[in-house]
């Protein structure tokens, strides 16, 4: 393994350094005293034998001497060694001081591939900073994704490390336009550069890279986790497709992606999950989901579990929300040649993005689509006309394509089904009769949804349905011919609206039809929902309104008063600070911009020879001279065993005392550690949680645990300690004043001796917090696994009579104001002691007079240790809720915690209000 210096008199192999290197060089007598300790042979053992008295005054010509055992040495050459490693000073991974002078630059990505470990970036500049302010040196930092303005400015590293709160990720990357023109702003002062890599690849780092490296020395920062990442959301065969993406690519591995949306009451929940599967050394991984429709148009986004960033959220907008289209035509096609048919060419531009529906009028009506689509049907039975209305006014959009018939027909002028009122018979140009040749389109007009669509010049109109001259016309008209006269019309009706194209939905009449343009058209109609590829021509001429935005760490934000964006910024320029990711609302439809495009790609960065890289995480110092010296200890007294027993001296007394002097130490070790953890718990205020053989969640309760002594100590006068994990076989329990249980279907059911333990707790003052954790979706213990746990769990211990807890209970007002209870869930079915029969209502106050000692037992199912937990940086752990009703869920957590804690140490003293008058009479008296 190669040499480097450590520092002043040390030297470090790999991670491995040593305080004084030089007593290594005793390493080089071990091979002497090994030959020492051969040629030396070990004690004679003396042996009363009668027969050598026959063997006196002979001489023995040739002998030879034994030698020690092999095995001996070995140890003893161990023992030798482990003394003068330990006496060198090891030291495993050893904090290395940053040889650096002269002002430092942090720079960060900050793009989205950074929010995923954040919380560790921060803490590894905060360490930089105050090895920075330490040594007097002024830092900057900058952000890439998002540049400072203005020229470097390096300030003292107590002054960066002060604004270090307000430094967040941003939700796009890097532009390399926008960093080459903060390259010419960096001025002429030299300086390190301490550079915090997203780890992914791009153009703009070599150009950054050589440009910091000319300022002075460069230390890249990256982890090696991977990166995941989610392309856009794609209706295809009648699934959806969702493509995952990971850089670097490595081992096969699993992750789940959420499907969210609302339920049917609104609330945001998962509505479908599916396992993307990364091959051995692959980069993508698909998953299909075949969902209902109505499902698949409450679905929001997909995200990847377990991960906190942008890239690994994609949102959906009507490309994937598939619309419910009902076609009717006004005649029998069933022997009609395709081409010919009215819905031939609807049915062409709607099948890739539509589910097309068929049959009768009103059976139609009954599967409530969102478009009707009706080729040259003139008239409509009553009922038909008034279930017509009545499904328009509720939101429903119909389509009406002209015809024969509808040329035909004598329509009144006062059809409400009707957007204008009709001329009798139609027009026909560029016939033998026509009056006059085949006309063209007008250019669409700014205020017409179709504005900024390319006309091609083959679109010709041979024949249309005249429109009466009305004042409101021209308002109606939204697509017209060159002469003026409209070719479609449109208007509202209640919550829906009336759309007639005055030419046949087949090409009899035009070549409309024929063309993309009549695609384009249906979909800026919102009649079928986008393709999942948007053309700036498709967008031309319009106006976006973010209506949300996504932010770095992946959690969707209201867009608040955002501007609008221009529809061709939409489809051609990348997200950035002027168009973050998020969704876009139209007049009628929405766009969401990802972070991703769907041809995206993902390749780990790749640094020059020589750059020197780091990982975020600095393994702690650890000295090891004392583990090693007490190894070299007890390989001597295992060679002082081995040699006694080789020469016969370990018999009798002495194997015994040797075996009680090793023995003895084990239990002096245990009471010592059982007198530590007795001292612990009675010192300060210490609350515990009963381990239930589940890592995953006992490490769940210890962090829960840890966030409520958090709140406790930063808003009431009480400062517990860490939490400690209570075992109920072997632990004591009268030293905790709290126990948080969660239940489990796996978990042991504790022994008798336990049970009395546990029952003794309770009688004398204790409380225990049962937490199924299953929302009580069941109520209170019937049809869920872990109620039916609770129930034979709760089986032997001495529980009162239990009433859910009532709105003047003391623990809706022990230090927090509280009539809701949530944790990671918001039931509010919480079990307490039961109030005795006879409490009343005191005069004057609004609650009643209740028993004066602490409930026993809590029961509820909310979850409450997720919602509680915090990580190492005081940050919440686990997600509870969605947005700003998310985090006022947690606060109503934390605050429930408070008051659990205050009512156990505190008792019903608030109750004791009750006997205020009585107190305030007698001292006037």
């Amino acid at each position: 393994m190669a040499l480097s210096i450590a520092g002043a008199g040390g030297i470090m192999i790999a991670n491995l350094a040593f305080t004084t290197p030089i007593l290594l060089a005793a390493l080089a007598i071990l091979p002497i005293l090994w030959w020492l300790l051969r040629a030396v042979p070990p004690a004679p053992i003396k042996r009363r034998f009668p027969g050598i008295a026959l063997l006196l005054g002979l001489n023995d010509d040739e002998t030879q001497t034994d030698t020690t055992p092999w095995w001996l040495l070995l140890l003893r050459m161990l023992a030798v060694a482990a003394f003068i490693i330990g006496f060198a000073g090891p030291v495993l991974n050893p904090e290395e001081d940053r040889a650096g002078s002269g002002p430092l630059l942090i720079a960060m990505d900050g793009s989205w591939a950074s929010a995923r470990d954040w919380p560790a970036r921060t803490a590894r500049v905060e360490e930089l900073l105050a090895e920075a302010a330490r040594e007097g040196r002024p830092a900057a930092i900058a952000v890439l994704s998002e540049p400072p303005v203005g020229e470097l400015t390096f300030q003292s590293a107590d002054t960066v490390a002060a604004t270090l709160a307000g430094v967040q990720p941003r939700a796009w990357e890097p532009d390399e336009d926008t960093l080459a023109d903060w390259q010419t702003r960096l001025g002429d002062t030299a300086f390190e550069t301490i550079w915090f890599s997203d780890g992914l690849a791009r153009d703009s780092r070599a150009d950054l890279l050589a440009t910091l490296n000319d300022k002075g020395d460069v230390t890249v920062i990256e982890t090696p986790r991977p990166v995941y990442a989610l392309t856009p959301a794609v209706f295809k065969d009648g699934r959806i497709s969702v493509t995952a993406l990971r850089s670097p690519s490595g081992a096969a591995r699993d992750i789940t992606i959420s499907a969210i949306g609302p339920d049917p009451n609104g609330t945001e929940q998962e509505l479908a999950t599916a396992t993307a599967s990364f091959a051995i050394g692959a980069d993508q991984a698909e998953i299909l989901l075949d969902l209902p429709t109505e499902l698949r148009n409450r679905v929001n986004r997909f995200e990847v579990q377990g991960t906190r960033s942008a890239g690994a959220v994609t949102l959906t907008d009507d490309a994937l929300k598939r619309r419910e289209v009902g076609l009717l035509s006004g005649r029998n096609d069933q022997e009609a040649q395709d081409l010919l048919s009215p819905l031939y060419y609807l049915n062409k531009a709607l099948v890739p993005t539509a589910d097309l529906i068929e049959g009768a009028l009103q059976d139609m009506l009954l599967a409530s689509p969102d478009v009707l689509v009706l080729a040259d049907i003139a008239t409509f039975s009553p009922a038909e006309r008034d279930d017509l209305l009545d499904w328009i006014d509720e939101g429903g959009m119909l389509v009406r394509f002209a015809g024969p018939r509808t040329a035909a027909a004598d329509i009144d002028a006062t059809d409400p089904l009707m957007p204008v009122r009709l001329r009798a018979g139609g027009r026909s140009v560029g016939g033998a009769m026509s009056w006059g040749e085949p006309k063209a389109l007008r250019t669409f007009t700014r205020d017409s949804p179709f504005f900024g669509l390319t006309i091609p010049e083959d679109v010709q109109v041979n024949s249309q349905v005249m429109a009466q001259p009305d004042p409101d016309l021209a308002e109606r008209t939204i697509a017209s011919l060159t002469d003026g006269t409209p070719l479609v019309t449109r208007k509202p009706l209640g919550d829906g609206q009336i759309i007639l194209f005055h030419v046949t939905a087949n090409a009899e009449w035009s070549t409309l039809p024929l063309s993309g343009l009549f695609v384009q058209m249906l979909e800026r109609l919102a009649i079928s929902t986008r393709p999942a590829e948007i053309a700036a021509e498709d967008l031309a001429g319009t106006t976006w309104v973010p209506e949300e935005t996504l932010d770095a760490f992946g959690v969707v934000r209201d867009a608040g008063n955002l501007a609008g964006v221009a529809g061709e910024t939409i489809a051609e320029d990348p997200i950035g600070p002027e168009l973050p990711p998020g969704l876009y609302a139209g007049e009628d439809r929405r766009i969401a911009l990802n972070v991703l495009p769907a041809d995206a790609t993902l390749a780990p960065s790749s640094w020059p020879a020589g750059t020197k890289i780091e990982g975020i995480v600095v393994a702690q110092e650890t000295p090891l001279m004392g583990a090693l010296l007490s190894l070299a200890l007890a390989l001597l007294l295992v060679d002082i065993i081995a040699s006694l027993a080789l020469s016969g001296k370990l018999r009798g007394s002495a194997t015994a005392a040797l075996v009680l002097i090793a023995v003895s130490a084990l239990p002096q070790q245990s009471r010592a550690q059982d007198d530590a953890r007795a001292l612990e718990a009675t010192s300060e205020v210490v609350l515990a949680y009963v381990k239930t053989g589940d890592s995953a969640l006992d490490r769940l309760s210890d962090e829960g645990l840890k966030g409520l002594s958090l709140s406790l100590f930063r808003r009431t006068s009480v400062e517990p300690a860490d939490p400690i994990a209570v075992d109920l076989e072997t632990d004591e329990l009268a030293f905790y004043p709290l126990l948080y249980w969660p239940i489990t279907e796996s978990q042991p059911t504790p022994s008798s001796d336990a049970y009395a333990k546990l029952n003794r707790y309770l009688r004398t003052g204790g409380m225990i917090l049962f937490d199924t954790r299953d929302g009580n979706i069941g109520g209170f213990g019937t049809s869920t696994p872990q109620g039916r746990k609770l129930q034979a769990l709760a089986a032997p211990l001495d529980i009162p009579a239990l009433e859910p807890i009532p709105q003047d209970h003391v623990l809706t007002r022990t230090f927090y104001l509280l009539q809701d209870f949530p944790g990671r869930f918001t039931s509010r079915d919480i079990w307490v002691e039961a109030a005795p029969a006879d409490a009343e209502t005191a005069e004057g106050l609004p609650f009643r007079d209740l028993n004066d000692g602490v409930t026993p037992v809590l029961i509820g199912g909310n979850d409450w240790a997720a919602a509680w937990a915090r990580d190492a940086r005081g940050n919440p752990r686990y997600p509870v809720g969605r947005g700003f009703a998310g985090e006022r869920q947690r606060e109503l957590a934390i605050r429930f915690g408070v008051n659990v804690v205050m009512h156990v140490l505190t008792g019903n003293y608030k109750s004791d209000q009750v006997h205020v008058p009585a107190l305030l009479e007698r001292l006037g008296n």
